[in-house]
């Protein structure tokens, strides 16, 4: 028994320190890998009724660049994806169908972008993305 521990301590501490170097390969492929985003589409495709006196339907694709290894912040959003829609219903279905063509989809872009992160408070969006951005009427 005493071997087996003189051994394996003679084992850890000479022979297996390779094993610390790969550990901090692995962090920087960790750090690295970090600095690329992923999108974030749990917002979902919204359909918005606007105010018209014959409502005109809306639909959008929301979504925007988020970094998963800031778990905090990725909790955050995760968490607010109804307030995010909430805030995404209440400010398109705010506006007539014309209203929404003569603000143009940077305008509309720009206007969530500040609603969203104003309610953020762990991080913050940098850029919002709008697919699938159409007025049917």
């Amino acid at each position: 028994m005493v071997l087996v521990l003189i051994g394996g301590t003679v084992y850890g501490l000479f022979i297996h320190t390779g094993t610390i170097s790969d550990k901090q390969n692995k962090q920087i492929i960790v750090t690295e890998r970090s600095e690329e985003g992923q999108t974030f589409t749990s917002i979902g495709r919204l359909r918005v009724p606007t105010v018209d006196t014959k409502p005109e339907m809306v639909i959008l694709f929301v979504s925007f660049v988020y970094y998963p290894d800031d778990k905090a912040f990725s909790e955050e959003l995760v968490l607010r994806v109804r307030e995010f829609r909430t805030i995404i219903i209440n400010y398109i279905g705010s506006f007539s169908a014309t209203e929404l063509h003569e603000l143009g989809e940077d305008t509309i872009k720009i206007e969530l972008l500040q609603r969203f992160n104003a309610i953020l408070r762990l991080g913050e969006i940098k850029t919002l993305y709008l697919s699938d951005f159409m007025i049917i009427g």
